[in-house]
């Protein structure tokens, strides 16, 4: 079996990490889904916020960890941002209606899931992995890229 190409990218600052995922943005269409995990700080958020940027989105990007999903609606496309930090289960995600949001096909914007672990079997598409991990140095990320199914 072929093993996935991941790719590596080392960021050193948030403003690095934000302008990393601005350039990223670029290559995303209608349908993209992906997924984000890291530790608590690790900087996905500001990974969002990048991602925002480079699609024109004017809204402030915050954690959406107590209200679970935010919508940012200004830019090329919608921006389905959701933090499943608080949840517990696939089914209790379903419950809340969540699953339109990731079918790849009838998506008319991009949803980013932090902590999709806690909701395992919600996405049953192909999506992008990304993986943001602190570094030895202060402000260091290493982040990982890749196509997950």
């Amino acid at each position: 079996m072929e093993k996935p190409m991941m790719l590596k990218i080392v960021t050193n600052s948030e403003n690095e990490t934000i302008a990393l995922a601005e350039k990223l943005s670029k290559v995303f269409v209608k349908g993209t889904i992906i997924t984000l995990t890291g530790d608590l700080g690790a900087g996905k958020t500001h990974f969002v916020k990048g991602l925002a940027l480079g699609l024109g989105a004017k809204e402030v990007v915050t954690s959406p960890t107590f209200t679970i999903m935010n919508i940012y609606e200004s830019g090329k496309m919608p921006i389905y941002h959701f933090d499943m930090y608080r949840l517990s289960s696939f089914e209790e995600a379903e419950a809340l209606g969540f699953s339109e949001y990731f079918d790849s096909k009838t998506l008319d914007g991009i949803s980013i899931v932090e902590w999709p672990q806690n909701v395992e079997g919600l996405i049953n598409c192909n999506h992008l992995h990304i993986d943001i991990i602190k570094g030895e140095k202060t402000n260091e990320r290493i982040i990982h890229i890749r196509r997950a199914l």
